[in-house]
């Protein structure tokens, strides 16, 4: 019988070719770069704080980080800050800026380079922090009009660009512009009132990182990512479909902050948010800023290990950085009281890194078994979910939209060589084609699992990158019944594996 199988499996796949779809398997995706915002490392370095390893013995921070697996360093820039390089806010709080000067910029970019990590320059734009809150035009631009900020907008970017590269530095990203869900530079470049001017200033940015280092990656940074409750892919599309398609913007790579202590833990609308920008933009993505309380490493390192998973499971491998912000502070030593990075005090201004970091060096596998995922339908925007939420052997897998159920939720476990099974959290059954089907349109349903052949899923990916879900009995890929977006239509197996109705996403949901 197994010698029959694997026959019939070789003939369908000689089937495949003729009709000329080429899949290919998917391996673990190591092409997330790991990275750390130190834009406050000088400046705590200035006042005598110092760090050491596990050990207690007292090393370069920059070079502690890289030995917890971090590869990059995001690097911010003001225009003018204050010369005491702290900033209060309207609310009265002071906070430090870190040496965000040219000087600064300048100093740090070569002690990382010199480390052999990459950077990533945020230019601000501003001579403080710009953030939602705050977009304030810099003290030696106010009297500029609108246009002749764009100028102003190229000219700087374009000389802390050549600064970088008189030293023989090209940094591998740069955002024009930080968290700019409202835009920058206001009053002009309000998101809200004057998408065009703002796009203009963005476009000038591009043009200039691009003038000094056509390979440098421009980023478009915008926050709160999470927490679809309130902050929907919605939200994201209405800038980025106005930025990029009805003004003409230039990016490469959509960035996004995500800081679940203010905004709540939703690592599933995390998912679907940055597979959303890919399909709809086909830009890379990566996640600028995170981060959680220092005084619990545990719930960083998992929500760390969480994010790399969602950023190794997007198509393409355009899931591409993920930075952690300011790991190196510790809320004791800041006028702030900061309370997201990743120390510990061991003595008087003696800091350790926590284990929170330690997610980078043990970061997790494509599709690794510790996290449950959605299998998201790219054709119907709908997730495979068991009928009724049954736990009995043969219930049939139809399609409702993600809504936080058991039911819904996957885990995937290589059982041999590159298949996998597929277990639902609920039912603890796996997928399969019942019956052994080989037809087209056989319905899947779940089963205690017995290692069948009909029970093993290879997840391939087409010539576009799309991941397609083959059975490894039939040959044929998971779809759903007559490519229907409706609620309850059934999950089925289908020769086609070149249309949307056969891609997926894999959705990490907890």
């Amino acid at each position: 019988m197994k010698k029959l199988r694997m026959m019939f499996t070789a003939f369908l796949l000689t089937i495949v070719a003729v009709l000329g779809i080429h899949c290919q398997t998917v391996e673990a995706s190591d092409g997330v770069t790991y990275g750390a915002d130190v834009g406050w490392l000088n400046q705590l370095e200035n006042q005598g704080v110092v760090w050491v390893d596990d050990n207690g013995v007292q090393k370069d921070a920059l070079q502690l980080l890289k030995d917890k697996g971090v590869e990059a360093v995001r690097i911010r820039a003001f225009v003018n800050p204050d010369p005491s390089f702290q900033w209060t806010k309207d609310n009265g709080q002071t906070c430090y800026l870190g040496y965000a000067d040219i000087a600064g910029v300048l100093y740090t970019a070569e002690r990382a380079n010199e480390l052999g990590m990459d950077i990533n320059l945020v230019l601000h734009y501003s001579d403080h922090f710009a953030d939602p809150q705050y977009q304030d035009i810099p003290e030696q631009w106010k009297d500029a009009t609108a246009k002749e900020l764009e100028k102003y907008v190229y000219d700087y970017t374009y000389y802390v660009m050549t600064e970088l590269a008189n030293k023989g530095i090209y940094p591998k990203w740069v955002e024009v512009g930080n968290e700019i869900n409202g835009g920058l530079l206001y009053p002009y470049g309000d998101s809200t009132t004057n998408m065009e001017q703002m796009t203009a200033y963005l476009n000038s940015g591009y043009d200039a990182v691009k003038a000094v280092s056509p390979n440098t990656k421009v980023v478009t940074h915008l926050a709160n990512l999470g927490n679809h409750t309130s902050i929907s892919v919605t939200d994201f599309t209405w800038f980025f479909d106005n930025f990029l398609n009805t003004y003409g913007g230039k990016t490469d790579v959509i960035g996004m902050s995500y800081y679940p202590y203010w905004l709540g833990y939703d690592i599933d609308g995390v998912s679907v948010t940055l597979n959303d920008m890919v399909q709809r933009y086909g830009k890379e993505v990566m996640i600028c800023e995170t981060g959680e309380k220092e005084s619990e490493p545990g719930k960083a390192y998992e929500l760390l290990r969480k994010e790399i998973n969602v950023l190794k499971s997007i198509p393409n491998g355009k899931g591409v950085a993920i930075f952690y912000w300011e790991p190196e502070a510790n809320s004791t030593l800041l006028p702030d009281s900061y309370i997201l990075g990743a120390t510990e005090v061991v003595g008087t201004n003696m800091l350790k890194f926590t284990s929170a970091l330690n997610a980078f060096s043990t970061a997790p596998k494509f599709l690794s078994d510790e996290n449950a995922f959605a299998i998201y339908n790219c054709n119907s925007k709908k997730s495979l979910n068991v009928a009724s939420g049954s736990v009995e052997n043969s219930a049939v897998i139809e399609q409702y939209p993600y809504d936080d159920w058991d039911s819904q939720r996957w885990t995937f476990e290589k059982v041999d060589g590159s298949y996998y099974k597929i277990t639902n959290v609920n039912s603890g059954k796996v997928l399969e084609i019942g019956s052994l089907s080989t037809e087209e349109g056989a319905v899947c349903s779940q089963y205690e699992y017995n290692g069948g052949w009909n029970q093993m899923w290879e997840i391939v990916t087409d010539s576009t990158g799309q991941y397609k879900i083959k059975n490894r009995w039939s040959g044929l890929y998971l779809g759903i019944s007559n490519s229907s977006t409706d609620d309850g239509a059934w999950c089925v197996q289908t020769a086609d594996g070149g249309s949307a109705n056969t891609s997926w996403y894999f959705l990490v949901t907890e």
